[in-house]
Order: structure tokens, then sequence, then C-alpha cells
């Protein structure tokens, strides 16, 4: 219902044109081309440590030795880092739900509840509302940082940065002429985003797109049922693989494994009640028969993070569902933003807001641990259709199309949670902001090389453990 005083029709849309023509005063958008460190920047080592402080001590080297492979691996492992970098820089005042560590890995193909396959983001742990700009400068330095990896040239890491930003305006400027419904129905359809970049690609480059198509419909549950379970006496049990695996059974300290079970069957509880009623419904139809912890990720490794093995109507009728904890987003403390009474569910709400789809498990839950401390968790399926890119076999041509998707995608979950017209007048027609973040993912990749260099250091001197797994 419209309020008595307020704009309506073409007047309503001019003033949100105009209000994102004015953030460009606030915030140029050539200004968004540079990046130099602040001269009160934290050292990295301890940005990293702080995290490091609220995780399991006996897993924090496992998240070093990942983050030290290469300095893509770092810089999946330091979106703590880069918000303390992006918090202090003049913002757009444009918010949107940012994901909050959209890096071009955290974009991939999913399963939707209808079972079809759509691309979309894919990792919520740090979601926030936030300046537009913040996504998009990561996922920006991300393509900069794969193509060196490859060893790209200048050049070549250049298009890639201008093909995901110019993807990323352009259909900003689609979202603005949309209706609001159609804005949200919008979808990324696997099949339809093939159609159209065949046009684009070579022989070579259509086989492996749909190579990566039939292999993320593989990647269901019950391959993953296949690989991390085993037949046992007692009937299907999860699959011990120390220190990445440990069923809670094989808990060496039985306080610990018991305090841990009592935990986990309260985090199922809470879990289920914030799930719709028919979701309720079908969870009820498993009874749950194994935990286990489990590492994950780089970012997130030390979090805990169980996976629980529910059966259905016999061994061969599973649910796997994953437990993960949510802490607070590394994006919070730089916005000056909400706080949250409960991490999961922000990163439940946040991921609802974004994704055009979710998991139907999608839930999350509070518990006080059996040490007495408060943990905040979500919990979706372990795996459903999930296709997972991989940059290090990418040619120019192929990551540069990766790039148009990934900005593409980027900019429909922005629309979802924020205004697409402020925005679109924002960036405008012509590609001002395209050449800036350029400017700034080469600046940006210069720095996390610099900060990858400083973690070698500090393990080389013994300041911080490391373990290779």
């Amino acid at each position: 219902m419209t309020a008595p005083n307020a704009l309506t029709g073409s007047a309503a849309l001019a003033d949100r044109a105009a209000h994102g023509r004015n953030a460009r005063t606030r915030a140029p958008r050539s200004g968004h081309g540079v990046f130099a460190p602040a001269p009160d920047r934290p050292d990295v080592i301890e940005v990293l440590e702080r995290q490091s402080a609220t995780r399991l001590p006996e897993l924090v080297p496992i998240r070093y030795g990942r983050m030290l492979e290469s300095p893509f691996r770092f810089y999946r492992g330091a979106a703590a880092v880069m918000a303390t970098d992006l918090g202090p820089l003049p913002d757009t005042g444009l918010r949107v739900q940012l994901c909050g560590d959209a890096h071009l890995l955290n974009f991939r193909l999913l399963a939707s509840p209808e079972r079809h396959l759509v691309f979309d983001i894919n990792d919520f742990d740090e979601t926030f509302p936030g300046p537009f700009e913040w996504d998009v400068k990561r996922l920006a330095a991300s393509f900069v940082i794969a193509a060196r990896a490859n060893g790209f040239a200048a050049r070549e890491q250049d298009d890639a940065v201008r093909t995901c930003v110019r993807a990323y305006r352009e259909r900003m400027r689609e979202f603005a002429g949309m209706r609001t419904l159609d804005v949200w129905y919008a979808q990324d359809d696997a099949d339809q985003m093939r159609a159209l970049l065949a046009y684009a690609m070579d022989k070579k480059g259509r086989r492996r797109t749909a190579e990566a198509t039939a292999r993320a419909r593989t990647r269901t549950s019950l391959q993953a049922f296949a690989q991390l379970t085993r037949r046992t006496p007692e009937g299907r049990r999860i699959a011990a693989d120390p220190p990445l695996i440990i069923p809670l059974r094989d808990l060496q300290d039985r306080t610990t494994r018991e305090g841990e079970d009592k935990e986990l069957q309260t985090l199922l509880e809470g879990y289920a009640r914030t799930l719709p009623w028919d979701r309720r419904h079908l969870l009820r139809r498993y009874r749950l028969v194994d935990l286990a912890r489990k590492v994950v990720g780089v970012g997130s490794v030390g979090t805990r993070c169980w996976i629980l093995l529910l059966l259905g109507r016999d061994d061969d009728d599973p649910l796997l569902l994953q437990a993960k904890e949510a802490q607070e987003s590394v994006l919070a403390a730089h916005t000056g933003g909400e706080r949250y009474d409960n991490q999961g569910r922000r990163v439940v709400t946040g991921q609802r807001l974004i994704q055009t789809t979710s998991d139907i498990f999608l839930g999350w839950t509070h518990v006080v641990g059996f040490d007495g401390r408060d943990r905040d968790f979500y919990v979706r399926q372990l795996r459903d259709w999930k296709g997972i890119a991989r940059p290090d076999t990418m040619e120019p041509a192929l990551l540069n199309l990766f790039g148009q998707v990934c900005g593409a995608s980027l900019a429909r979950a922005h629309a979802r949670s924020g205004d697409p017209v402020a925005l679109a007048a924002y960036l405008g027609g012509g590609d001002r902001f395209d050449r800036a973040l350029t400017g700034f993912a080469q600046a940006y990749a210069d720095q996390n090389e610099r900060d990858f260099a400083a973690l070698g250091e500090a393990a080389r001197s013994g300041r911080i453990k490391v373990a290779e797994l």
C-alpha cells in the first residue's frame, strides 16, 4: 500500500536513479581504481590469529597449511583480511545483502528443489548487509589472482576482470528495467546458460562445459554416501579419515565424546524447529545413526563442522546433513550494521535472500556446548548436484566466460536485496567502473601476494604452526 505522500510512478523511479547518481559524489567510480594499505593497517598474521583463537586449536595448523599452498588458496582463507582493508575505504552507501566472500570458487552449479541445475553463489558464511562494491571487488581480485596462477599475461588478467565487471553492470541495468517480481524470479538455468555461451565458445570449450554440467548431476547425496560411509555389523556408518573426518565414536576422551553426543542431539532438535512444517514432517521420516567431525574448506578450517548420517527406509535410503558452526561475519565490524542474535540465522536468512533457490533442508540452531560456551550452527545437505569450477585448467577465453557468468550472477543476487535502479544509475552505461575495478584488482592481487609471503615467513620463523593436509 502506498503511503499518502510517497512518490509514485516515474517520479519514484527518477528519485531512485538520482539516489544512485548522487552516490558518485560520495564514492566516485574512478576512485575505486586504486588501493593502498592504510597507514594503520593491522598485521595480517594478527588478523588471522584473532580468528584462529575462536577455533579448534588442533585444526588451526591445517588451515594455515592449506592457505600456504598458493596465493589463491591464501585469498580464499583471508576474507577477514580483505574486510579489514575495505572497511576504511570510501563507499557508495548503496547497500545490498553481501555474499561477503564472493571469490570465483564460491560460484557453482547447484540443484534447485525442482531438480533443475542452476548457477548461483554457494557460500554464505560471511553474508552481511553492506556496500555492493565490496562483493564486486572481492570477485574481481579473485580473477586476477587465478589468472596469475595460470601464468596469464597482465592484459589477459585485465580482460577477465573487465568481462566480469561489465557483465555485472550490464545485468544490473537489465534488472533496473524489470518488474519487481521478475527480478525476484530471475534464475540462471545451467542449460540456458550453456546454450547462450555456445555461440562464444569453440568446440573444446563447449565440450568442457557439457562435461562440467554432467559431472555436477553426478555429485549427489548418494555419491557422497558411497564415499563417506562403510558397511559395519551395526549397519552403514561414517568412515574415519583422521584428522579430516573423525566419527564421534572415535573421539578418545569419553567425557568429550558423551558431551558432544548430547550437544549434537540438542542441535538436531533445535534445527528441526526452524524448518517449515512440511520439511519437519519429511525430516521425521529419517533416523539419526551416526555423526562425525569434518574439516571443510580453507577459511572455515577450525570451526566446528559435523556431518550427520540419517537413514530412511533402510541402509540404502540416506540423508547426509552438514551442521556448520556460524561465527560473526568478518564484515560485521566494518559496516556499522545491526548485530544478529544467532549467526546461523544470519547465514540462512542471507542465503535465502541472495540465492534464487535454496536447499530444502536449510535451517539453523543454537546450542550451549558441554564446555558451557554458546555456539550457533546452520544446517544443510552435505552435497546435492554441486559442480565446482576448475580455474587452474582454464585458458584465457574460458576464464573470461566464467567471469561473465559470475558477474551476471552476482548482479542478480544484489538486485534481489538492493535497489537495481539506484545501482544501475551509479554504474552508468559506460565502462568507467569496469576500468576502475581492473586497477583495484591488480593492486589488491599485489597486496595478497605480500600477505601470502608474510604468512610463509611466519611459518618459517615458528610464529605459527603449519600442518600439510
